[in-house]
């Protein structure tokens, strides 16, 4: 139920070779003149330097060559298969990806796997020379494809922030993280948050009159309140899994999962699907038409309901014992992290691998909250909750391990919410001990 069209295979991509690279590859079908996928060795010798050698990055790009040398600089470190895998082409090819999606990052905005394809199609479609002249010395089309999606994507994950909300708060220079900001409000629980674009947040909170409210950034200001109507008992969830699309979801008075989103033009009605919730929904998508939402049931395990593009699944039982409503999010294509706040107060984790549930991971601490989580990048999380003395705390995933838990400060009450609109950016959002909306954020 988790397969998605192929994107790349986020569980290999520091190997030279991929066990399930050409099978995937054979599923995608973008354009490509040539049926026929021919397996690979490790790296291709190329005898006509000439070709390769060609300058093509110029100055017909408007990024900077010192943007695109530090995102080469960046790529060669942590994608050095890439290079090996071509040899020969030197880097004025991958230059020439790296400053067509830098000039380009705007133009198509969306999730991650949007802008990727839009990107890809339009640069193929302009440097198709590049394609034909790689194509000619013999080198396979799935690899051709996959290395240039595979760099702009993370020219796209790497490209730093336009600035953002500002000029409050300002930046404290010890932690980066900025002071707090109030943002008004009163709020019943704690508020939920997505993005859909660089720059852009949405918050939802549930009023004192147990209504839905809308609070977004738009890049240069905050909104009013706006009133979104309906009965909430919990706090709101909020995920994006486009550009312009927000879908939120709450618990109802009868206890059931309540879902309303914006298409891009209007609000929706509120629309019922079914459950009986002890907790707030939390919700995460990792592909485009694709939404995963996680709430706690009446035995107090983790249940699991999902829209596939075309309908909504039956909630699945995954286990557990949880004593705070479930926090999710999604880095990469068919991958799924959940946070709960379990028996000792303790944190954990479960997480979908694109074939199967792992085990709840116990990462200790002591919580007074339910836990927040966003992801700056492929394997990377940033996960946030209160301490003992109300204060906001955070233990990171670098990749390879867990941080110790560490204190960022403030007080408030209830459950914070996190969401990272770059590779740069994180923003948190918190009800204050006046019941106002608290915004934080670190570049």
């Amino acid at each position: 139920m988790y397969n998605d069209v192929f994107f790349y295979c986020p569980y290999c991509m520091q190997k030279n070779t991929c066990p399930f690279f050409d099978e995937q590859m054979k599923n995608f079908s973008d354009n490509d003149e040539i049926s026929r996928f021919d397996r690979y060795e490790d790296s291709y010798e190329f005898q006509d330097s000439n070709l390769l050698t060609k300058e093509i990055h110029s100055d017909s790009y408007r990024a900077s060559d010192q943007e695109v040398n530090r995102i080469l600089r960046l790529m060669r470190n942590q994608m050095p298969q890439f290079f090996s895998l071509l040899q020969g082409v030197g880097d004025n090819y991958f230059r020439t990806a790296i400053a067509f999606t830098l000039d380009n990052a705007q133009t198509y905005p969306g999730n991650i796997n949007q802008s990727v394809n839009r990107i890809f199609n339009d640069f193929r479609r302009r440097n198709n020379s590049i394609f034909l002249s790689l194509r000619s010395l013999g080198v396979p089309n799935n690899v051709i494809n996959l290395t240039f999606r595979s760099i702009i994507e993370f020219t796209l994950r790497n490209i730093k922030p336009s600035p953002a909300p500002g000029p409050n708060p300002t930046p404290s220079p010890s932690s980066g993280w900025s002071k707090w900001e109030d943002l008004g409000g009163v709020l019943k629980y704690s508020p939920g948050v997505s993005s859909w674009s660089a720059n852009r947040l949405d918050v939802f909170v549930t009023g004192s009159d147990n209504a839905l409210y809308h609070k977004w950034w738009d890049g240069s200001r905050w909104s009013d309140f706006e009133n979104l109507g309906g009965v909430l008992t919990s706090s709101p969830a909020a995920v994006s899994w486009g550009n312009n699309r927000i879908d939120v979801f709450g618990k109802g008075s009868n206890n059931a999962m309540y879902h309303k989103w914006w298409n891009g033009s209007r609000w929706s009605d509120f629309e019922n699907l079914g459950g009986v919730l002890t907790s707030a929904p939390a919700a995460s998508s990792w592909a485009a038409n694709r939404i995963d939402t996680f709430v706690r049931g009446t035995d107090n395990a983790l249940y699991h309901k999902w829209w596939d593009g075309s309908r909504w699944s039956d909630f699945e039982n995954l286990g557990g014992v949880l004593t705070s409503s479930p926090a999710a999010v999604s880095w990469g294509n068919n991958r799924i992290d959940v946070f709960v706040r379990g028996q000792g107060n303790r944190l954990y984790h479960k997480w979908w691998d694109g074939s199967r549930w792992n085990d709840f991971e116990d990462l200790g601490g002591n919580l007074t909250s339910a836990p927040a989580v966003s992801s700056r990048a492929s394997n990377r999380l940033e996960v946030f909750a209160r301490n003992q003395s109300n204060q906001l705390i955070t233990k990171t995933w670098n990749g390879s391990r867990w941080s110790d838990w560490q204190t960022i400060g403030g007080s408030f009450t209830l459950d914070p919410a996190a969401v990272s609109w770059s590779s740069n950016r994180t923003d948190v959002f918190t009800k204050s001990s006046k019941d106002s909306l608290l915004h934080i954020w670190r570049n």
